[in-house]
């Protein structure tokens, strides 16, 4: 029950960032956004915690990257093809697939990502009483947060 609990604060925090920064960038957002953003937000922000420290926070970006660009997908095929909600689209940017997701964003992710670890691993800490957050920046290099 106590897990469940954190990974709803987690979900929460995550969802209402992520709804912020879309309206912020495009003006408008949707609630199923929210509920994106936060399932997002737990899974990247779980990726050190299935991981080591170790690994460079420029690896956790990409591969927070790849899961925000899959769940996207999945959540942009339901929305938007199976219930054309219209949501987003992204048929007009290069290498899209179905209009669903496309490079330039899955690149955008990898930064997004790297914040949202850091986030997770503070707000982990503070709330929750978890290890203090130590970081790799890149291979070889380590700094501590």
């Amino acid at each position: 029950m106590k897990a469940a609990l954190k990974y709803a604060v987690l979900a929460t925090i995550g969802g209402c960032i992520y709804y912020a920064i879309e309206i912020a960038w495009r003006g408008h957002s949707h609630w199923t956004m929210a509920v994106l953003g936060g399932i997002c937000f737990v899974l990247v922000g779980g990726i050190n915690e299935f991981f080591p420290w170790s690994m460079p926070l420029t690896l956790q970006g990409a591969i927070g990257a790849v899961i925000i660009t899959a769940l996207e997908f999945v959540a942009g095929v339901v929305l938007n093809v199976w219930l054309g909600l219209g949501i987003w689209d992204y048929s007009a940017m290069p290498f899209n697939v179905l209009g669903q997701i496309c490079l330039p964003f899955t690149l955008a992710w990898v930064p997004l990502a790297v914040v949202a670890v850091v986030v997770d691993d503070w707000l982990r800490h503070f709330l929750f009483g978890e290890d203090k957050p130590h970081y790799v920046l890149l291979r070889g290099g380590a700094s501590n947060g």
